[in-house]
């Protein structure tokens, strides 16, 4: 079973915090710092998680969901979106799997990701 996770967070702490949550659940993690990168990544990969920030240097979250669900290779793939910003984090409640407002913490993203390890994704096509 793919259990990679991919972290898009340029806050080097928090996305240290969410690698720790998501290792101790199993997850093989890579952290990504910014959006470019991401897309670029995605190309080559098939996570089966992506925790998502939606403000990150060259291309925002919000480029980076639409492009993962527009992509067909992705469609197993779970979205947390996490943002400090509510109503940004709002307008994505329809694409992501899971919104975080920020401050997230270890056990908050422990306790979302358990739940979602393993299950199959449906819905959002």
């Amino acid at each position: 079973m793919n259990t990679l996770a991919l972290i898009i967070e340029d806050d080097e702490d928090l996305a240290e915090i969410f690698s720790k949550a998501l290792t101790k659940l199993g997850y093989e993690t890579e952290k990504i710092m910014d959006g470019q990168e991401a897309i670029d990544r995605l190309k080559d990969v098939v996570p089966q998680l992506v925790v998502l920030d939606l403000n990150l240097p060259r291309v925002s979250g919000e480029k980076i969901l639409a492009s993962i669900r527009a992509d067909q290779r992705l469609d197993e793939t779970f979205v947390i979106v996490s943002s400090a910003e509510d109503r940004k984090a709002e307008g994505t409640r329809e694409d992501a799997d899971i919104v975080l407002i920020k401050p997230v913490s270890y056990h908050q993203l422990g306790e979302l990701a358990a739940r979602l390890f393993g299950k199959r994704r449906r819905g959002h096509r």
